[in-house]
């Protein structure tokens, strides 16, 4: 069982977390370098100055916040905490080290933390507001279109963006207004046999991810968690590989035997899990809103 076998199921638990299926927006982004340390009930990166810039705010506008202490040689960052309500779970479902039962039983633990962290990925990816090098464009139409690719990818251009490496996250929205854009373009832009999008307009890197920010009518990026009203409207997220940076932390496991629970005589069981991804600089970040 859990109690009995706690490696086992925690380090099954790790491996569908790192394992499970994880939007490709992510792909190929870097690993931050250094070592995650534990500090209460916080996971700290500490990261030389030389590969990360000290006025940089990291999730700035996300919830919770990143913490940065800043000495003359290191950046000191606090990785996002998921944390799962416990459930209950019978002396059936914890018996055994089978990778079969522990899977059904954590299944909906490992799928919501995966689902939560890559959704304030992306939000963190996604630029503020207008500033410097970010960019927030508004479309030219009421549906995204080629000409709208285009606009942004000169919009990067003006702004100083590198060439390579520019990857743009469509919306749920703006992926299926592509889809209808045949416009002088057919197949050379989408294949329509597949339904899909081509892999690279206008310089982009294209993937998709239907839970992407939204931005207020100012065109500022409302805070994670935040409701949505009418007038926001969805973005699609662009941003430079080289400058976009990832980091699992470490993954707590729970457990409280029914034994020791005579009011309810069930067990508990539930998992903490920390994960950042983040612009290493603040810059080189778009939203296509």
């Amino acid at each position: 069982m859990a109690k009995n076998f706690p490696e086992i199921w925690l380090d099954r638990v790790i491996q569908n977390l790192v394992q499970g299926d994880a939007p490709d927006f992510l792909d190929g982004v870097n690993e931050l370098d250094g070592n995650v340390i534990e500090v209460g009930d916080k996971n700290l990166l500490h990261i030389p100055t030389t590969s990360f810039s000290p006025d940089v705010l990291i999730n700035n506008s996300t919830y919770p916040l990143a913490i940065q202490e800043y000495t003359d040689d290191e950046v000191v960052i606090s990785l996002d905490k998921y944390q799962t309500k416990a459930t209950k779970v019978t002396d059936d479902q914890v018996i055994g080290a089978a990778y079969d039962k522990i899977d059904a039983t954590t299944k909906s633990h490992t799928n919501k933390i995966n689902a939560t962290k890559y959704r304030k990925a992306i939000h963190s990816l996604a630029p503020d507001k207008a500033k410097d090098s970010n960019i927030v464009l508004e479309l030219k139409g009421d549906e995204c279109t080629y000409d709208d690719l285009v606009a942004l990818k000169e919009k990067c251009d003006d702004a100083g963006w590198p060439e390579d490496g520019r990857r743009l996250v469509l919306c749920s929205k703006h992926w299926n207004a592509l889809l209808k854009d045949r416009k002088n373009f057919g197949d050379q832009l989408v294949n329509y046999k597949k339904g899909e999008v081509a892999p690279f307009i206008a310089g982009f890197e294209i993937k998709k991810y239907n839970f992407t920010p939204v931005y207020k009518t100012d065109k500022t990026k409302k805070a994670y968690g935040e409701v949505a009203d009418t007038s926001d409207k969805s973005a699609s997220v662009v941003f430079v590989l080289e400058n976009t940076g990832k980091k699992t932390g470490l993954t707590k496991q729970y457990f409280s035997e029914a034994a020791n629970n005579p009011e309810t005589q069930a067990n508990l069981l539930n998992y903490r899990h920390y994960f950042i991804a983040t612009a290493v600089e603040d810059k080189w970040r778009g939203a296509l809103i």
